[in-house]
């Protein structure tokens, strides 16, 4: 920290990759002329990085230093006299980035440090969190105790010395959320750069470019093709879906795609967030664009399935899309939830195709070349006419005999649901199976790989596989149980970090919570739920608005409740199904809906990308409708599997 400040200003500005406006500059200076006073006793004992670039959250860091053993994260806030929440959440956000997801930061002592230049005689402390994983709570200092603040830090922790050179060379292998991945992408970002790239694990990028070859081979052969992405939940389905839909975004290409998704929520909170992203992008570097130009280019990017199709029910022109991305096929209608809806609602009434037969034969109409891509979630089925995978594959085998099928093999396991209808495709020789097309590892569950499989276990009642697998998961993902639903809220606003997402999600069967303050059956607003911040009544973070498993598939938080009504009950051999109809509960006696059910509890259960308490109310003895006799066996059931009491 010895060179002259304006060479170190001309080496930043040069380095931006942005213009550089007067303010940031006169903040570099500030940032240089604090620094080099504050770190002159630490001369030669460590290295500073300026403009430290975190992809995940595709920000930077204003200064990150190396001294001795520790990692200091500092963010300035020049010319504030106050810290902020905002500003608090900010520099927790980046060292909790560098702790899970920075290969060489894994076991490395972290301080984020937030100094607001007008302030003096803020000194802050030095304090662990009762999460032991060496980030430090964030420390709010005035610039003058900088210098005092490392010095403590560096005493009142111990570790091996820092390579710089080491450090900086560490993979970076971020697990971003479906919302921080979309707008990354439609950033530019590669979806390399946003994935997992383990040893032994495919990474997305390998399904991504299976995919991108099948389109040019179908586009340079005049084929048409349809090819169904498996994944375990988290997995990356949606990611990868956006990623072919981001790298063929120009509508005058032959290769232009669009995304479709029948899941409105995911797709009303996909199209905000990109826009609101989009608008602070062009802010950050000085260009002004309004919302409603934005949201134009996102609508025309992310689609809801259904506006597509009844666009070409009127049009029988083909798309102008060649290449369509399907998430969530398998939630696409049957042909009787189809013809009904046709004949009620769009006029109809001689309509007799399954809603995946008409979307394959919008397709068709192209006279060369198309692609459809179908992305496949194994027991994900939540709502009446869902078809399943089995209904696209039906449609291939009886009305489309010249398109080119891929398939993952694992389309055949049993919660995929689709074994029938691949046994009759086998007669054709244009079906190819491809190990790319499957994506064995969630990535939502970044602590814990698979906590999907530990969910499959316990919905099917397999004890002693979930009991096993719960002790390869407990240890880097907390799974705890609970029957009083404010200390759920507690462990939840304990546990979260930074700006990290809590929120409560409950069937949408989970009538008879309403002692506790929670009704399904109130309007919540997805997008305020899932994107504002906890300062927002409507947010997440209050805990007072719950979701159901129709928001939040898709969709992820950090930290989740379950709430657990009597609509699943444990039985002595089996799972009992209820719905509440009037003023009681009643069984449900039909296959498809209990399938609906138990897929609930399936969203529900694999949504928190941390951790998750899950409540089993206590019941009432007074109340028939809450008695206790439906509750405790489910408490008894999750205990037996080894989840802790709270």
């Amino acid at each position: 920290m010895t060179s002259d400040p304006n060479l170190v200003l001309g080496v930043l500005t040069e380095n931006s990759g942005f213009s550089i406006e007067t303010t940031q500059r006169d903040a570099w200076r500030s940032q240089i002329q604090i620094l080099q006073k504050e770190l002159k006793p630490f001369t030669g004992r460590g290295t500073v990085f300026f403009e430290f670039i975190v992809p995940r959250l595709g920000k930077r860091i204003d200064v990150l230093v190396l001294i001795d053993h520790a990692i200091f994260v500092i963010e300035f806030k020049v010319g504030e006299a106050l810290f902020n929440r905002a500003a608090v959440d900010q520099v927790w956000d980046y060292a909790l980035d560098l702790k899970n997801f920075h290969e060489t930061s894994h076991h490395c002592v972290i301080a984020p440090i937030l100094i607001a230049t007008q302030t003096q005689g803020t000194r802050g402390q030095i304090v662990t969190s009762h999460h032991n994983d060496g980030v430090l709570l964030p420390i709010n200092t005035s610039p003058a105790f900088l210098a005092a603040t490392i010095e403590e830090v560096l005493a009142f922790s111990s570790g091996a010395h820092l390579d710089a050179s080491a450090w900086a060379n560490g993979r970076y292998r971020p697990t971003p959320t479906i919302i921080e991945a979309a707008s990354a992408l439609y950033g530019n970002h590669s979806v390399a750069e946003l994935s997992r790239n383990d040893a032994g694990e495919k990474n997305l990028a390998q399904t991504s470019v299976a995919i991108a070859q099948l389109i040019q081979d179908s586009k340079q052969r005049k084929q048409k093709a349809i090819c169904f992405v498996t994944g375990v939940p988290g997995a990356g389905k949606t990611l990868v879906g956006l990623d072919i839909a981001t790298k063929h975004m120009d509508a005058e290409s032959d290769l232009h795609s669009v995304y479709l998704s029948g899941n409105g929520p995911l797709v009303a909170i996909l199209r905000e967030a990109l826009v609101r992203d989009e608008v602070a992008r062009k802010k950050a570097v000085g260009q002004k664009l309004r919302k409603g130009e934005a949201r134009k280019a996102v609508e025309a990017f992310i689609q809801n399935v259904h506006h597509f199709r009844d666009a070409y029910l009127s049009d029988e022109r083909p798309p102008v899309d060649h290449v369509v991305i399907f998430d969530e096929a398998q939630r696409a209608w049957t042909l009787e939830q189809t013809t009904q809806f046709m004949a009620r609602k769009k006029g109809y009434p001689d309509f007799n195709r399954s809603e995946p037969d008409f979307l394959i034969s919008c397709l068709d109409r192209h006279p060369d070349w198309a692609v459809v891509v179908c992305l496949v979630g194994g027991g994900q089925e939540i709502n009446t006419g869902e078809a399943g995978i089995g209904e696209w594959l039906k449609a291939i085998h009886e009305h489309y005999p010249d398109w080119e099928v891929h398939i993952s093999p694992h389309l055949q396991d049993s919660e995929y649901g689709a074994n029938g209808a691949l046994t009759q495709l086998k007669s054709r020789d244009n079906v190819h199976h491809n190990d790319d097309l499957h994506l064995s590892v969630s990535m939502r569950s970044f602590r814990a790989e698979h906590v999907s499989t530990f969910v499959k276990h316990l919905l099917d009642r397999r004890t002693d596989l979930a009991q096993a697998m719960f002790q390869d998961v407990q240890a880097r993902y907390p799974i705890v149980v609970t029957r009083d639903l404010d200390k759920a809220k507690r462990w939840l606003r304990e546990k979260a970090r930074g700006s990290e997402r809590f929120g409560m999600v409950v069937s949408s069967q989970a009538v008879r919570l309403r002692p506790h303050a929670i009704d399904v059956r109130s309007p919540m607003d997805p997008i305020h739920w899932f994107l504002d911040d906890r300062d927002d009544v409507r947010s997440s973070f209050y805990l007072e608005d719950v979701a159901t498993e129709f928001h939040v598939q898709g969709l992820e938080l950090d930290w989740a409740c379950v709430v657990w009504d009597a609509d699943l009950r444990f039985g002595e051999a089996e799972w009992e199904y209820r719905s509440f109809v009037g003023n009681k509960w009643q069984k449900i006696h039909l296959a498809h809906r209990q399938m609906y059910l138990k897929n609930a509890y399936r969203v529900l259960l694999t949504r928190a990308r941390q951790g998750m308490v899950i409540v089993i109310p206590p019941g009432d003895p007074e109340d028939p409708t809450r008695d206790p006799a439906f509750y405790d066996p489910i408490f008894g059931y999750l205990t037996s599997l080894g989840i802790q009491v709270i």
